[in-house]
């Protein structure tokens, strides 16, 4: 897995860089905004690579906060790389934030590739987003819980009331949710 690049930039596009790296070149598919800040001949970049069955991809991005966006972006059903670049390239990491923290579904459909479906579901499931790095352990427990709750056929709203006042790690808030779930 590549997980940062470093080289001399030989052709810059607005969503593209093709990097040099010790004679071999790379493209990597950047948002507007680090490519926007992109200044120099030489540049580091961390990158997301994604392999699939007929390409690889690298996705690059000068802030970790960036990185942190779109990899989140990319794991929600039905947003592939695509449409987490246009996101990365309309919203900065901290604009982003509080879009989702107010759930402002109007800004989040200006983004090329997102309808009213889309921003609906990217909201539900970015409930927790922080951008700073520091992620709240038990936001991040309850919902990895719910995922597992929802991958066994239970209804979101069903989840969502059997999880209500329950704490702890993933593993105690799956259980405590069957518990309850078997009631309902």
């Amino acid at each position: 897995m590549i997980v940062g690049i470093e080289g001399f930039v030989e052709k810059r596009e607005p969503t593209s860089v093709h990097l040099n790296v010790n004679g071999l070149i790379y493209e990597v598919h950047v948002s507007i905004n680090t490519s926007n800040s992109i200044e120099k001949k030489e540049i580091k970049l961390l990158t997301t690579h994604i392999i699939r069955e007929d390409a690889q991809l690298l996705f690059g991005f000068k802030e970790s906060n960036e990185k942190k966006m779109f990899d989140t972006l990319i794991k929600i059903n039905g947003v592939g790389p695509k449409v987490a670049l246009a996101v990365c390239s309309t919203f900065s990491p901290e604009t982003f934030s509080r879009v989702i923290t107010t759930k402002d579904i109007s800004m989040l459909k200006k983004v090329p590739g997102i309808g009213p479906k889309s921003a609906s579901r990217i909201l539900v499931e970015l409930a927790d987003f922080i951008v700073d790095g520091t992620e709240n352990p038990n936001s991040m427990a309850r919902s990895e819980a719910t995922l597992a709750l929802e991958s066994l056929g239970f209804k979101r709203d069903a989840i969502d009331r059997a999880l209500s006042g329950a704490s702890g790690d993933t593993p105690t808030l799956v259980k405590e949710g069957l518990k309850k779930l078997q009631r309902l």
